[in-house]
């Protein structure tokens, strides 16, 4: 896949650091329950770690209970929706439509009216007021 926003792995490293490498361009997790953002409810929006693309508003994040930021709904056409059938499950993997950058799964179980449950990782996303 093409991407707006393109650099190389070294370069990917050296913005993100470590952690937020393995997790944006390596599609990793974090444990759940020790993202900074999980239990994060001021208001504001939550900004893609890679590139600053805002992809979740405070408004629709809420407490799943999964260990990880929930969201029920993204800003439109900022995720894009791949099938991830790895680790013999079939889930739908979330990217951030700009630069590529892993942010976690999106599950039809969520408990609002939307009926989504995006499972994002902490240290794939900024949160700004």
């Amino acid at each position: 896949m093409k991407f707006n926003i393109e650099k190389t792995d070294q370069e990917w490293l050296d913005q993100l650091g470590p952690e937020a490498y393995r997790i944006l361009r390596e599609a990793g997790t974090e444990r759940p329950f020790s993202g900074a953002l999980n239990k994060h409810y001021e208001e504001g929006i939550y900004d893609c770690k890679g590139c600053n693309t805002p992809l979740f508003t405070s408004t629709s994040k809420f407490d799943s209970g999964c260990g990880w930021p929930s969201f029920d709904a993204s800003e439109e056409g900022k995720v894009l929706y791949i099938k991830d059938s790895s680790h013999g499950m079939i889930r739908t993997e979330i990217l951030c439509a700009n630069c590529g950058g892993h942010l976690g799964h999106v599950f039809n179980d969520g408990p609002t009216e939307t009926g989504q449950r995006y499972c994002v990782n902490s240290l794939s996303i900024n949160f700004k007021k």
